[in-house]
């Protein structure tokens, strides 16, 4: 495993050069697009959940799961600094860029984890405040800080922190966690480690250099490949669970189990196709596959339910 160099393992998480950053370096270390599919997955959880809200405070909820989505992000880049200096993809972010200090990234991240919990247990309920809470802190402290660098099961076990959001946007409305906001998280859960582990085997020069043991990495390609088709096939009949389970209806379980059989279909060619440039267009093929997947999942629960609703109200 490649180690860090001696210039950032000196540096750790001390101070970076930065100093001048603009208000858009601070969205940045808000990762925005991480954070538009956690909006997306806790907006359906919301409107799935039974009962309703009003609109002032679902939007107050989606706000502050927004704001700790976002403070959980500025966070994991003021302690990945050192590594994500190392790595093409992320050598351009905020702080091993210098445009913001290690110190800034931290007090930002801190306050807004702080503001967002404390808004929505405030203006909502204190059950939702708490699962955002704990969220924050798996992301931070048991995924960044804990699971990251130390082993290749670390986007398996750490990807939770990710399937969580519909279910906090169901106890936002609830006060309660029911069965069908866990296979929400179930989904997310189990789509997790083949989206990542396909970027993965593109980038394992990176994550080898910054010493990251992710899949490839520690395992070879060979066996990413494996279990990037077997959680594949797994996942393809837990995507139409809502159907099954009677919470979505038959044009979800449809559009569900089409995907599902195109995302098992792409991670097999995966598995097939080893060596040169196909290999890496398959992979990459698969990895942004598998970001319309989810969000296509999502947005027939939205849409059904709400058309449903609609005419149920006619």
């Amino acid at each position: 495993m490649a180690l860090v160099d001696d210039r950032s393992m000196t540096m750790g998480r001390a101070e970076w050069t930065g100093g001048s950053a603009s208000v858009g370096d601070y969205f940045e270390l808000l990762k925005p697009r991480v954070m538009s599919l956690v909006i997306f997955t806790a907006l359906t959880g919301m409107v799935l959940a039974p009962g309703g809200v009003h609109p002032l405070l679902g939007f107050v909820a989606i706000l502050g799961i927004a704001v700790g989505a976002g403070a959980s992000g500025a966070l994991n880049m003021w302690y990945d600094a050192d590594i994500d200096r190392l790595m093409s993809r992320t050598a351009r972010r905020p702080v091993p860029d210098g445009r913001i200090t290690a110190s800034e990234a931290l007090q930002f991240g801190m306050v807004l984890s702080v503001l967002s919990v404390m808004v929505l247990g405030v203006a909502v309920n204190w059950a939702a405040a708490s699962m955002l809470a704990f969220t924050i802190f798996f992301y931070v402290v048991v995924y960044t800080m804990g699971l990251k660098r130390r082993t290749p099961q670390n986007i398996v076990i750490g990807g939770a922190a990710g399937a969580f959001p519909p279910m906090i946007g169901w106890t936002a409305v609830t006060g309660t966690l029911s069965w069908e906001s866990a296979i929400l998280f179930l989904i997310i859960f189990m789509w997790t480690p083949p989206h990542f582990w396909a970027l993965a085997l593109v980038k394992s020069e990176d994550y080898a250099r910054a010493g990251v043991p992710m899949m490839p990495v520690v395992q070879g390609a060979a066996s990413t490949r494996r279990q990037i088709v077997l959680y594949a096939a797994l996942l393809a009949p837990i995507g139409v669970l809502p159907t099954v389970l009677g919470f979505a209806g038959l044009t979800y379980g449809v559009v569900a189990a089409v995907l599902g059989a195109v995302f098992l279909a792409f991670s097999v060619q995966v598995a097939r196709v080893t060596e040169g440039p196909e290999a890496r267009k398959a992979a990459m093929r698969l990895f942004f596959f598998s970001i319309g997947y989810l969000f296509a999942l999502f947005a027939v629960l939205l849409v059904e339910h709400l058309v449903v609703g609609a005419l149920a109200g006619v």
